[in-house]
């Protein structure tokens, strides 16, 4: 029998997946390599996580499917961009994405950094098109605010700096709170950006916007599920299989990498990831059956395979 709350995360998958094809119809003149390279990456199977977490985040707010679309579509756009430019050689120097060669492997280093360019731009160029201009504002401000220097970008800042320390630096740096901060920023904050996004979404016709107390649950909801995720990521590059989880795994040890399981353990670690999620779910109680969507996310993180 069917689970009805992973059909409609599956439903909800295929939305998605259909609008973003649909927004990758550029304008003419947009040179097809650069298209090609977009639709390449932007369209390769994946869990299409942040833009279920904008949707159900919308929902639980009483938005819907067709409000939360481009919101949820702009997310996933700076998201290939992240994972297109982390797999550089000058980054983390990958060959696998997704179960498929890289975009730089198949295209080549240059395009791929343009393909990054070109996605994130078009991300805020769909916010600003889709809402009103209220909402279009404040929808770019906590995106930017989420994949920039303070957020995303700064966290993979600090992540290659602790990766490519050395001797006593290396000791000091190789911390708890040092790891937690750096996935704070590298993978929390565009988690938290999803749920914003979701919320000002569904507030769009509100004159009085978003409840500051429903944003501080959904916030801390975000933090404990990327932090979860970002566990369960490290234990799969232990623990995966890379036909499984579509990249390359057992890579991190290998490279000296900062991680949950080199800290804390493979078992510390899962217990951390249940708590964690446990305690994600206690932010929904309020939103009752509104936030059954957000609960089954957070739980699909600990069955994850890829």
């Amino acid at each position: 029998m069917t689970d009805p709350l992973k059909q409609n995360l599956h439903e909800k998958r295929e939305l998605v997946e259909s609008r973003l094809a649909k927004v990758l119809d550029l304008e003419e003149g947009t040179p097809q390599a650069l298209i090609e390279a977009m639709r390449y990456s932007l369209l390769a199977p994946g869990k299409r996580l942040r833009p279920l977490l904008t949707i159900m985040a919308a929902e639980a707010c009483g938005g819907n499917d067709e409000c939360a679309l481009p919101a949820a579509c702009a997310i996933e756009m700076v998201h290939t961009y992240s994972l297109i430019h982390d797999d550089l050689p000058a980054m983390d120097n990958d060959d696998l994405r997704r179960g498929l060669p890289t975009c730089h492997r198949k295209f080549g280093e240059a395009l791929a950094i343009l393909v990054g360019d070109a996605l994130l731009t078009l991300a805020f160029e769909l916010l600003s098109t889709s809402y009103p201009s209220r909402t279009a504002s404040a929808c770019c401000r906590e995106l930017a605010r989420g994949a920039g220097a303070a957020g995303m970008v700064g966290g993979q800042v600090e992540d290659l700096a602790v990766e490519r320390a050395e001797g006593e630096q290396s000791s000091r740096s190789r911390s708890l709170g040092v790891l937690e901060n750096i996935h704070a920023r590298k993978t929390g904050a565009l988690f938290q950006a999803c749920l914003r996004l979701g919320v000002l979404a569904a507030r769009a016709e509100d004159p009085a916007g978003p409840d500051a107390l429903l944003m501080k649950r959904l916030d801390t909801y975000g933090r404990c599920f990327g932090q979860a995720f970002q566990i369960t990521d490290d234990l799969l590059d232990v623990e995966g299989l890379a036909e499984q989880t579509g990249k390359r795994v057992q890579k991190d040890a290998s490279r000296g990498k900062l991680t949950y399981p080199s800290l804390l353990g493979v078992q510390e670690s899962r217990q951390r990831a249940e708590q964690l999620c446990e305690e994600a779910c206690r932010q929904l109680i309020e939103f009752g059956r509104a936030g059954d969507g957000l609960a089954a996310l957070a739980r699909s993180i600990l069955e994850r395979k890829r």
